[in-house]
C-alpha cells in the first residue's frame, strides 16, 4: 500500500492484515490460482469474501470424515479482524480453522472481490 506524505508516495505495510499459516487441499489451491487468475486477484482475496459469507450465515455443515488427503502448507495474509473472527467461529464449531478455510470456497463472492492490484493502492 502506498500513502501520499508531504506530496510524495511512500509505501507502507498495511497494518489490518496479518500473516496466516495453515495446511490446505493442494486441489482447492489449484482451483483457487485458476479462479485467481480468470478474476484478476487473488487467492487470498477470493478466502476473504467467502469467509465473509460463511460468518454472516453463522452456520456451517462439515463432515470432519470428509477432510481432504492432500492438505500442503499455505502461507498468505488475511484481513486482521476477519481472521480473529474465524479463529472464534472455528472454535465454536469444534473444527480447525483450514476446516473453515476450505469450506468457505463454495462460498466465494466473485463480485465483491478485491482486484489483484488493491495491495498497491494510494491512500
Amino acid at each position: 500500500m502506498w500513502k501520499l506524505v508531504d506530496g510524495k508516495l511512500v509505501q507502507t505495510t498495511d497494518k489490518t492484515r496479518v500473516k496466516f499459516r495453515t495446511t490446505i487441499s493442494k486441489s482447492i489451491l489449484e482451483e483457487l490460482e485458476s479462479l485467481a487468475k480468470e478474476h484478476h486477484t487473488h487467492m487470498n482475496y477470493l478466502l476473504e469474501t467467502g469467509l465473509k459469507r460463511v460468518l454472516l450465515s453463522g452456520v456451517i455443515s462439515f463432515n470432519k470424515k470428509s477432510r481432504p488427503k492432500d492438505r500442503i502448507h499455505y502461507k498468505t495474509t488475511y484481513d486482521k479482524d476477519l481472521l480473529q473472527a474465524v479463529k472464534e467461529f472455528a472454535k465454536e464449531n469444534q473444527l480447525f480453522i483450514n476446516d473453515v478455510i476450505e469450506y468457505s470456497v463454495k462460498y466465494i463472492d466473485f463480485e465483491n472481490v478485491k482486484n489483484a492490484s488493491y495491495k498497491h493502492r494510494i491512500e
